[in-house]
C-alpha cells in the first residue's frame, strides 16, 4: 500500500471519529432534529464536503453514533458477565447491568428516546437485538446447562427477555423519578427471571 493511500485512508479515519465525536453529545443533548449538520461540522473541525464523504446524511451519522453506543453497552455488560462464575447470576447480572447503563443521559437518550423515532421501529428493534441477542442466548444457555430453567427453544425465550428489558428500559428513561422507576424494574425483571426458574 502506497503512502498517499495510507494517509488517506488515515485521514478518513480521523474525520469520521471526529465526527462521531461531535455529534454524540450533540444528539445526546439536543435531539436529532434539533441539530444541523453546520453545527456538527463545526464541533468536529471539519468541512461538509467532509460529512457527506463519510455519510450519505444526517440520519446514517446518527445511525453511526447509535451503533457506536450500543456496542459500547454491550461491550460493558459482556465485561460484568465475564467476571461471573455462577452461572445462575448470569440473566440477573446482565438485566443489571443494562438497567444502569442505559441510565446514562446519553445511552438514554440516543438509544432509547432517538433512535426508534430516527431509524424507525423496526430497524431499531433489530439493531437493539443483533447487538443484544448473543449475550442473552449465551447466559440462557448457560443457566439451561446447569438445570436453573427448563430445556426449551432459547431463541424465542431471548426475544422475550428483550422485549422485557428494553421496555423496562424505556420506562425508566420517561419516568419522571428515574432511581425508583430503576428500582421498580429491577424487581419486575428478576421476578420474571425467578418465574423462569420455577417453570
Amino acid at each position: 500500500m502506497s503512502v498517499n493511500r495510507r494517509t488517506q485512508r488515515d485521514r478518513s479515519t480521523t474525520t469520521r471519529a471526529a465526527l462521531l465525536a461531535a455529534a454524540r453529545p450533540l444528539f445526546a443533548e439536543h435531539g436529532f432534529a434539533a441539530v444541523g449538520t453546520e453545527t456538527i461540522v463545526r464541533a468536529a473541525g471539519v468541512t461538509r464536503g467532509a460529512l457527506y464523504h463519510q455519510f450519505a446524511d444526517k440520519t446514517e451519522l446518527f445511525v453511526a453514533v447509535y451503533e457506536q453506543v450500543a456496542q459500547e453497552v454491550a461491550e460493558q455488560i459482556a465485561l460484568r458477565l465475564a467476571e461471573l462464575t455462577d452461572p445462575s447470576e448470569l440473566l440477573r447480572a446482565g438485566v443489571d447491568a443494562w438497567l444502569e447503563l442505559s441510565s446514562a443521559p446519553d445511552v438514554q437518550r440516543i438509544a432509547l428516546i432517538e433512535a426508534p423515532a430516527v431509524l424507525g421501529w423496526e430497524r431499531w428493534r433489530d439493531a437493539g437485538q443483533a447487538s443484544a441477542m448473543g449475550l442473552v442466548e449465551a447466559a440462557l444457555n448457560a443457566v439451561i446447562a446447569v438445570g436453573r430453567i427448563p430445556q426449551q427453544p432459547v431463541r424465542p425465550l431471548a426475544h422475550v427477555l428483550i422485549g422485557a428489558i428494553d421496555e423496562a428500559a424505556l420506562f425508566v428513561a420517561r419516568a419522571d423519578d428515574q432511581a425508583a422507576a430503576r428500582a421498580q424494574m429491577r424487581a419486575v425483571l428478576h421476578a420474571v427471571l425467578a418465574g423462569l426458574e420455577r417453570s
